[in-house]
């Protein structure tokens, strides 16, 4: 059983940053898929991006290319969101998501065996 918890969330105006940060109670394989979700209300859960630790291959959703950043800490344990740009349509429950181990990653949510319990992104205009 692997534990995530994120922290981060907050309320900002639109154009400025935030980062995530999702500690992982496991972090022994080599090779894990790690990602960040999210879901707005009403709206279904969408992958934001995803990183394998393999190779540190990334994907990131078309709406956050070029404002967000996803990396990774091995000796903390870490994932990190950095959130740059941000806008109101931004605003949502954001999820980690790890599968581990893993030597590929989906943006698919049933991928993802363990989930944190979300922090809150708040975007006002």
């Amino acid at each position: 059983q692997v534990h995530l918890v994120e922290s981060g969330g907050g309320s900002v105006q639109a154009g400025g940053s935030l980062r995530l940060s999702c500690a992982a109670s496991e972090w022994t394989y080599s090779s894990k898929c790690l990602g960040w979700f999210r879901q707005a209300t009403g709206k279904e859960r969408e992958a934001v991006a995803t990183i394998l630790t393999a190779d540190d291959s990334k994907y990131y959703a078309d709406p956050v290319t070029g404002r967000f950043t996803i990396s990774r800490d091995s000796a903390k344990k870490t994932v990190y969101l950095q959130m740059n740009n941000l806008k109101p349509e931004d605003t949502a429950m954001y999820y980690c998501a790890a599968r581990i181990p893993s030597y590929a990653c989906f943006s698919g949510s049933s991928w993802y065996p363990y989930w944190g319990q979300g922090t809150q992104v708040t975007v006002s205009s």
